[in-house]
């Protein structure tokens, strides 16, 4: 009985626990699974850029407003639906310029999975359904957008000056950690009036 208790604490025991407790507590971080239960919701409004004719320190001085919309946009130039990759996922994605010449890439109704280091990516990879669109996404062009604010609901971002988005024609919903796409959609031109 004592070689049994001994065994027990001994220090090949010990060093199998320590391992053990490492792995599960890297797992966790690694995998995050707590978050395929947790939804986040983010609804944000299409930003409005509104242009000024008089410079700001005289348009304040004035009694009446010298700000008026500019009808250069918003404008939308390309949009589609997302498919579903690796998770579940829907909604609308749009390019849009605004006022001031800037873009953003605009996801409507987004209902996705969550996840650890989700992005969205602005690529010119090609949209394919199934497991063969997973990991297209890394093998071209692509700009991240930044990470996804939430997996549910409508959300901008920003393209960072100087990308021509007409040299993209995807969005992606992009798992980081995993490389794999969570859904994509792919960008159809918009008649402009």
């Amino acid at each position: 009985m004592g070689r049994v208790r001994k065994a027990l604490t001994g220090p090949s025991v010990i060093a199998v626990l320590v391992a053990a407790v490492a792995g599960v507590g890297f797992g966790l971080y690694w995998f995050q699974p707590w978050k395929l239960w947790q939804d986040e919701t983010v609804e944000e409004a299409l930003p409005v850029v509104v242009e000024t004719s008089v410079p700001p320190t005289a348009a304040a001085a004035s009694a009446e407003p010298a700000e008026q919309p500019s009808a250069a946009g918003p404008w939308t130039l390309a949009s589609g639906e997302l498919i579903s990759h690796e998770h579940a996922t829907s909604g609308t994605v749009k390019l849009v310029r605004l006022a001031d010449g800037s873009h953003v890439v605009r996801l409507e109704n987004l209902d996705t999975s969550n996840g650890p280091a989700l992005r969205v990516w602005l690529t010119d990879a090609p949209v394919k359904e199934g497991r063969a669109g997973w990991h297209v996404f890394d093998d071209g062009k692509y700009v991240s957008l930044g990470g996804l604010k939430g997996n549910k609901g409508s959300q901008n971002y920003a393209l960072p000056r100087g990308v021509d988005p007409s040299g993209y024609s995807s969005v992606s919903i992009w798992c980081d950690r995993f490389d794999v796409s969570f859904g994509a959609a792919r960008l159809a031109r918009v008649r402009q009036p």
